[in-house]
């Protein structure tokens, strides 16, 4: 689980430096824009938990984010496809946090419906800070099937992790659903229904 955090943290540190890069934005900006997105959602989910936030007792979270970010900003001029890979980094993040969300809430001892959520805010709190900092409307917010991909991930972890499935298995699956669910929506502009 702890390789799952980090990767979730790095994945969406460059999401956030991609989004900064679209703003043609300096080396700090994307410094900072990409540890927000990258432990934004994790930290609230670990103070709405009572836990101990994740990145003060270990360091290597923010190095993480902080070394992806700068990456990004020394080698973001060489994509051409920019804003494609900030999708697809933002969606692959998404999987890997709404499962590492659920699972440390889990771990917590919380009532099944408190870990989905968790589930679900872990990722999201992320990429909104992401797109408010940068005043960009908020990607979960819109139509785009986003909230509904890390809840089916996160229900999909918690209904394997019940049934006593093998950790490596249930994490799998359950990314492996998130990121499915997202990317059909991604590749075929699948959009959730509006209220008229």
């Amino acid at each position: 689980m702890y390789l799952v955090g980090l990767s979730a943290g790095l994945v969406f540190a460059i999401s956030g430096a991609l989004a900064a890069a679209e703003r043609n934005l300096d080396i700090v900006s994307f410094m900072l824009i990409g540890t927000v997105t990258g432990i934004g959602g994790g930290t609230l989910r670990d103070l709405i938990l009572d836990a101990p936030v994740f990145w003060i007792g270990d360091t290597l979270y923010l190095w993480g984010c902080l070394l992806g970010s700068v990456a990004t900003y020394f080698f973001n001029r060489f994509i051409a496809a920019r804003h494609s890979l900030l999708v697809w980094m933002d969606a692959v993040g998404m999987a890997l946090f709404c499962v590492a969300g659920t699972a440390k809430a889990l771990s917590l001892g919380v009532p099944p419906i408190v870990a989905v959520t968790m589930g679900v805010i872990t990722p999201t709190f992320g990429s909104l800070l992401r797109d408010v900092i940068l005043n960009q409307n908020p990607v979960l917010l819109g139509p785009e099937i986003y909230v509904t991909a890390c809840a089916l991930g996160a229900l999909v972890y918690l209904g394997l992790h019940s049934l006593g499935i093998a950790e490596t298995t249930a994490l799998l699956v359950a990314m492996g659903c998130a990121l499915g669910l997202r990317g059909a929506a991604i590749i075929w502009d699948l959009r959730l229904p509006k209220f008229a």
